[in-house]
Formats: C-alpha cells, sequence, structure tokens
C-alpha cells in the first residue's frame, strides 16, 4: 500500500494508504486504510527577519478520521471500501503532509509532527509504491 492523496466527488480530501481492489480483472473498489480528512485550517507566511521579505509559504493543516461517523460505530474499521466512481482522482501528497500522516495516525515516527506545511514543498525524491 501506499499514502495517497484522494479527491472525491464530494469534495472531500482524504489522505490514507489505498490499494486497488480487483474481481476477475476488473477494478471494482479502492481500499482505505486508516483514512482521514483533511482540513485546511488557513495560509500565512513566514517573514525573514532580516528584510522582511517572504520567504516561504505555509498552510496550517488538520487531520481527522474519515468518515467521522466511525467514532460513533460499535465496531471501529479501519478499513474503508470505495466505488471508483466517488473518486475523482488520486495524487501523490506533499512530503511534508505524507510525513504529517504517518506520524500521527500510523505512529510510524515518534518525532512531533508540524502541523503547518510548506505550499512549495514538492516531492524530489521517487517513490516506489
Amino acid at each position: 500500500m501506499s499514502v495517497k492523496l484522494i479527491l472525491l466527488q464530494s469534495g472531500e480530501s482524504i489522505v490514507s494508504e489505498i490499494k486497488e481492489g480487483y474481481f476477475q480483472d476488473k477494478l471494482v473498489c479502492y481500499i482505505l486504510e486508516n483514512p482521514c480528512i483533511v482540513f485546511v485550517n488557513g495560509t500565512y507566511k513566514i517573514l525573514d527577519q532580516e528584510d522582511n521579505a517572504d520567504t516561504e509559504n505555509k498552510v496550517s493543516v488538520s487531520l481527522r478520521r474519515w468518515p467521522s461517523m466511525l467514532s460513533l460505530a460499535k465496531e471501529q474499521m479501519t478499513t474503508i471500501e470505495l466505488s471508483p466512481n466517488s473518486i475523482v482522482t488520486v495524487l501523490d501528497p506533499i512530503d511534508s503532509l505524507k510525513k504529517m500522516y504517518e506520524t500521527q495516525v500510523l505512529g510510524i515516527k515518534e518525532d512531533e509532527s508540524n502541523q503547518s506545511i510548506s505550499i512549495n514543498d514538492q516531492s524530489d525524491s521517487d517513490q516506489s509504491d
């Protein structure tokens, strides 16, 4: 599985581990493990203190389990199946969003996650997901 950013027909942005589900060589569903909705809380700029020039754009982001109704369910599901028709596109998340998801949701790293991510953060590493 690989971590992806998923845009749904509903307009929600989800970050999740994802894999494709096939039946008789036909794609029938996407399987999301530990899906979280991405909330953009606002944007801000970091100013260079020496000359007050803009140095970096940042976005404040928070993650919440998705769908939110799962917190009300007796059984705590971590796997969700989605119809291919409900997905607009699947993208690679920027490195800082992927790290935030892996840290906060998957518990992969013990480092404290920064909840601000750089808008200009580009993945320059080849990913073999």
